[in-house]
């Protein structure tokens, strides 16, 4: 489905906004789930996607696919919330509540579950996430919206806001990022 900017005025039409999220909400909600890697904190970020899009629809401006700019902002909220959650984590909050912060994290990751993903591979996948939690920002995003979403690199770079080769670039160094993470936790299986 196109969509015009002035056809984001979902203020006076409740069904046309209902008919939007029921497009895009899924591909939403698997963007951050990939993002977060927490369905909880998915959930509540992909609220908050489409509430900033309900709030503020002018702020599309047609200069990309709807799509496009929809995902953007879901990605940006995933990364705000993941700035947050490491932010709380340097100040030590969390061991307020958490008896280690170390050990909260990996039960987080074993009791992650994404649709996606199906049991016998799930081990597989915890190890997986858990490496890309050491890539830099960028170079995570690109590898989700790439490796998990299979976007294209012009999609990439549209929704990230940079050129096709900087995603390439991106790419190539979350791949041997992530092979060099994976050894080190698997010495001797190259």
């Amino acid at each position: 489905m196109t969509h015009k900017p002035s056809m984001l005025n979902f203020r006076n039409d409740p069904t046309a906004f209902r008919a939007f999220i029921t497009e895009y909400q899924d591909k939403v909600y698997n963007i951050v789930l990939n993002q977060v890697q927490n369905a909880e904190d998915a959930e509540e970020i992909t609220q908050d996607v489409f509430v900033a899009v309900f709030q503020k629809p002018g702020a599309f401006r047609g200069n990309s696919a709807v799509s496009t700019w929809l995902y953007r902002i879901a990605i940006n909220k995933s990364i705000d919330h993941l700035r947050k959650k490491q932010s709380n984590k340097r100040r030590g909050l969390l061991r307020l509540f958490t008896r280690s912060s170390v050990s909260g994290e990996e039960n987080e990751l074993k009791d992650f579950s994404h649709p996606g993903i199906v049991s016998e591979n799930k081990e597989k996948a915890v190890i997986l996430f858990k490496a890309m939690k050491k890539l830099s920002e960028n170079q995570h995003t690109a590898w989700v919206l790439s490796e998990m979403e299979n976007m294209s690199y012009k999609e990439i770079s549209e929704i990230m806001d940079v050129s096709v080769s900087s995603v390439e670039s991106l790419l190539f160094r979350a791949r041997q990022n992530l092979r060099k993470i994976l050894s080190g936790m698997y010495p001797g299986n190259e």
